[in-house]
């Protein structure tokens, strides 16, 4: 179904249908009649000769310096050309698909000055499937993705390089192939298309999606490991979380409890210790305070996909023109941090749970390593080593970017938020996290193998869909096959798609 974009209803669910599914997208009516207002505005004002920075004055440290009239019809080409300055591989086409759409819903508020033109040619390019090609770094995260972002402006004068059809061609090829008119820029337009932390945003709003299922996974994937280490339920009893009141403690045990509904070690039949180690019973409490910190950041991302980033803004209601700053990325930069730390931290405490479930002195019972032959056969002693690699990168890319500034443009901009590295290394945290859990769920599987107990109806899908995807391991093979394998199963989500269609949608 076509995604409406008015300025103010752009979800992440959205995002991730356009970005990923390519899902058509449409103007509203009632944006573009704001659009052409606003532009209206600003040509009046350009007759009066007001100044307006970045529309008839230079830029940065340049802001100060007046154009002629005729330096305004050609300062918004070059102004494209300079920032256009990005550096590396092609960012993947679901990231500026993404980054395209949260553009034209910033127009889309009537506050950014450039032709409907503008806003349209881009609509046109996002539903005919042509996709600028832009490097993936360059970015500071303040007055915007400015160089990933001017990259894309340039397929507007018919320049640049763009996806289409598998194809990576010239940009003026691509626009022709599928019969889009370039639309050229005038004043105002090219600063329109690139000033707005738009790309970290919309890589943010893709991690968002993937972080919130991965939770969920690691929910399972815990309530396998607790299953298989004869986990003692009740830390797991939702009373305790409300009783403290985190929201994602709660929803966390929750989840938990319903993979294992079903269990002998839920019917009490199984003898559990009194209390177990942290790893497994403050699972609820360490998932739960990640599922808050994810909550947080999809909050402050959905504000900025649905926020005005120019500068400068126009007002036509009140006939103002008003520099700023709302391209400043670290509204988003920084509780992405946070959330990039949050999966790390889940990371470890899968890392802890595998620990227990290979160490014979903490596995209640189960083979040393999970091997048949102990001793002959080494087992999944080497997985926790890959766990262990994976886990100190991820710890080393948890560092905050957005306290990372560096001064640019002669000290104009002596403050960035760096967004876009945080978008990066969260890509890279996220990649990793699907292998560590990955090794988590293949060795609760292996060890499950070894109980002779009834299930929860969750735990036991869970096996059941490992199993498709990689074998028991009775004697010893090569392991890095159903690493990758795991690693890929993770990822897809099959698993939690499989779970929830026999214990029900996780929260």
């Amino acid at each position: 179904m076509t995604i409406v974009l008015d300025g103010s209803s752009l979800t992440i669910e959205k995002i991730v249908a356009i970005a990923r599914h390519g899902e058509k997208v449409e103007l509203a009516p009632a944006a573009l009649e704001r659009i052409k207002i606003c532009r209206a505005m600003l040509e009046e004002k350009l007759a009066n000769h007001e100044i307006m920075y970045g529309t008839n004055t230079g830029i940065g440290e340049f802001s100060e310096t007046l154009l002629s009239d005729d330096q305004v019809k050609e300062f918004q080409r070059f102004l494209v050309y300079n920032h256009a300055a990005g550096i590396g591989d092609p960012a993947p086409i679901e990231h500026v698909r993404a980054a395209l759409a949260g553009r034209i819903n910033v127009h889309a508020h009537g506050n950014s000055g450039c032709r409907p033109e503008i806003t349209l040619t881009y609509v046109e390019m996002l539903n005919k499937g042509v996709t600028p090609v832009v490097c993936q770094k360059g970015s500071v995260g303040a007055s915007g993705d400015l160089a990933p972002m001017a990259q894309a402006a340039l397929l507007l004068m018919g320049e640049g390089e763009a996806f289409f059809r598998g194809e990576q061609l010239p940009g003026k090829i691509a626009m022709e192939k599928a019969g889009i008119p370039v639309p050229g820029l005038m004043a105002r337009d090219g600063l329109a298309a690139i000033n707005g932390s738009n790309l970290m945003t919309a890589i943010s709003a893709l991690h968002i999606h993937d972080m919130e299922r991965f939770i969920r996974q690691a929910e399972i994937c815990a309530a396998m490991s607790i299953e298989a280490l004869l986990g003692n339920l009740k830390p797991y009893n939702t009373k305790i979380h409300e009783l403290r009141g985190f929201k994602g403690s709660i929803t966390s045990a929750s989840n938990i409890l319903k993979c294992l509904e079903g269990s002998d070690l839920a019917t009490g039949k199984m003898k559990t210790k009194v209390q177990d180690a942290y790893s497994m019973r403050s699972t609820p409490q360490v998932i739960g305070a990640a599922r808050d910190a994810i909550a947080y950041a999809r909050s402050q991302v959905e504000i900025e996909l649905n926020g005005v980033g120019d500068n400068p803004i126009f007002v036509p209601e009140l006939k103002l023109t008003l520099t700023g700053a709302n391209f400043q990325g670290s509204p988003v930069a920084l509780p992405m941090d946070m959330a990039g730390t949050a999966i790390t931290m889940v990371c470890v405490l899968s890392e802890r749970r595998l620990n227990r479930l290979t160490n014979p002195a903490l596995s209640a019972g189960l083979p040393d390593f999970l091997a048949h032959s102990p001793g002959f056969y080494s087992g999944l002693m080497l997985s926790q080593y890959t766990a262990d690699h994976l886990i100190v990168e991820q710890r080393i890319l948890s560092a905050p970017a957005s306290i990372q500034s560096i001064p640019a443009a002669a000290d104009q901009e002596d403050f960035v938020s760096m967004g876009m590295n945080t978008a990066l290394k969260n890509g890279q945290i996220l990649d990793n996290a699907y292998g560590i859990l990955g090794i988590e769920f293949m060795a609760a599987a292996q060890a499950l193998d070894f109980r002779e107990f009834t299930p929860g109806k969750g735990t036991a899908k869970a096996r059941e869909t490992i199993r498709k995807h990689v074998n028991h391991l009775e004697i010893d093979r090569p392991l890095y096959p159903d690493h990758n394998a795991m690693k890929a199963l993770v990822k897809s989500g099959e698993i939690l798609n499989e779970v929830e269609s026999v214990v029900g949608a996780l929260g």
